[in-house]
C-alpha cells in the first residue's frame, strides 16, 4: 500500500493507495496544501479516487472541494455533515472501494457532531476523535464528550490492539500510536469513567483555535468567495432551537411561521426534500434577499438548511438585520426525515 502523510504539520493529511500509478485517497486536505497534493498526485502517477474528511474543520480550511473542481474526485463526509456539496454521504458500518483497498468507515462523533473515522487494513485514521496521547475538544458548537467517550471507547478501542492510528491533528511531533498504546497510556482515558471524562472534557479551558470563524464557517457553508459577513461564535449560540416535532405542531395547530430553507437549489429539490410550503433563499443570497424579506421582520421565522447548522447561521445573520422572531429548525432536514415527518420531493 503507498502510504505518505502530506502536511508535516499539526494538521495532518493522509494519501492512500493500493499501489503507485492507481487510484488514490486524501484524507483531510488543507487549503493551504493543495499545489502540494497535486504535485504529489503526479509524482507517484496517482488519479485521485476520493477524497475524505473525517469532520468539519474548525483550524483550517479544507481543501475537498478544490480538489473535486480541479480533479474531479467526489467529497466524501458523514450524512450529519452540515455543508453542501458533499457527493457521497457515509453511516457508520458503510464500506468504500478504492482499487483493492477497503475501508471501512465508523461513526465516531463527540468531537463534532458528523465526526468519522476510517479503518483500512492495518490501520485507522480517527480524525479529531481520538488523537495520540489525547483527544480533540468536544467544546465546539455540536461537541458532546460523553458521546466522544463512547466512540473511543465502544468503537475504536474494539479495533485490535495493534491497529496502527493516525490523527487528523498532533500537537507535540507524535507521528505514530496503536490501538493498544491509547488503551493503556492515553492520560484522558486510560481508567477513566464515563462521567470523569466528560467532567475532564468539560473544564478544559483551551483558548479557541486561531481564525477560527473564517475556517469553520467556510467549512460549513462552502462559501468561498467572502461575500457573507458571518455571525460571530457568541450570536450563533443566542438561536432559539425548535425540534422537528414542535415545528410540526405549528404548522398543523398554530399560526404558521414563514419557513426558510437555506440550502443549495439542488438540495431543496433533493433526497432529503423539503416541507411544503417553505422559501428557498440560499445563504450565499441571503444578505442581498433581505429586503424582500421586510415584510416578515416581525413574524415568526424558522430557519432551515440540512442539519440546522448553516441554517442557525441564517438566523443569526436575519436577527442581525434586525428582524424579531426567528428560530432555528434543530437537526434540519435530516431530524425532520429520521422523525417521519412530511416532505415533497420532485418527481
Amino acid at each position: 500500500m503507498l502510504f505518505h502523510e502530506l502536511n508535516r504539520s499539526a494538521c495532518k493529511t493522509y494519501l492512500l493507495a493500493a499501489d503507485p500509478g492507481g487510484a488514490a485517497v486524501l484524507i483531510d486536505p488543507v487549503k493551504d496544501h493543495l499545489d502540494r497534493y497535486i504535485a504529489v498526485l503526479a509524482y507517484f502517477n496517482c488519479r485521485l479516487e476520493m477524497v475524505i474528511d473525517t469532520h468539519t474543520h474548525a483550524d483550517h480550511r479544507t481543501a475537498s472541494w478544490d480538489l473535486h473542481e480541479l480533479l474531479g474526485a467526489p467529497v466524501v463526509m458523514h450524512r450529519r455533515a452540515p455543508a453542501p456539496h458533499i457527493d457521497v454521504h457515509v453511516e457508520d458500518g458503510q464500506e468504500l472501494s478504492v482499487d483493492a483497498l477497503r475501508l471501512r468507515i465508523l461513526y465516531t462523533p463527540g468531537h463534532t457532531p458528523d465526526g468519522i473515522s476510517i479503518y483500512v487494513q492495518d490501520r485507522v485514521f480517527t480524525g479529531d476523535t481520538l488523537l495520540i496521547h489525547g483527544t480533540g475538544r468536544a467544546d465546539f458548537a455540536g461537541g458532546d464528550a460523553g458521546a466522544q467517550f463512547d466512540s473511543i471507547t465502544q468503537k475504536l478501542f474494539a479495533l485490535p490492539d495493534e491497529t496502527l492510528v493516525f490523527p487528523a491533528h498532533d500537537y507535540r511531533g507524535h507521528s505514530l500510536s496503536t490501538i493498544g498504546e491509547e488503551k493503556r497510556s492515553n492520560p484522558r482515558v486510560a481508567g477513566h469513567t464515563r462521567e470523569a471524562y466528560i467532567e475532564l472534557m468539560n473544564n478544559l479551558g483551551l483558548p479557541l483555535p486561531e481564525k477560527i470563524q473564517e475556517a469553520m464557517q467556510a467549512n460549513l457553508s462552502a462559501i468561498e468567495d467572502g461575500s457573507v459577513q458571518f455571525p460571530p461564535l457568541s450570536k450563533l449560540s443566542e438561536v432559539r432551537q425548535l425540534s422537528p416535532a414542535a415545528v410540526h405542531n405549528r404548522l398543523l395547530h398554530g399560526s404558521a411561521p414563514l419557513l426558510l430553507d437555506v440550502r443549495e437549489p439542488d438540495e431543496f429539490v433533493g433526497e432529503l426534500g423539503h416541507i411544503r410550503g417553505s422559501r428557498l433563499v440560499p445563504l450565499k443570497e441571503l444578505a442581498a434577499h433581505a429586503a424582500e424579506l421586510a415584510e416578515h421582520k416581525h413574524s415568526d421565522i424558522v430557519a432551515i438548511c440540512r442539519s440546522g447548522v448553516r441554517s442557525t447561521t441564517a438566523a443569526a445573520m436575519l436577527a442581525g438585520l434586525g428582524f424579531d422572531h426567528v428560530a432555528n429548525l434543530k437537526g434540519g432536514m435530516l431530524d425532520w426525515n429520521d422523525a417521519g415527518l412530511p416532505v415533497v420531493r420532485e418527481p
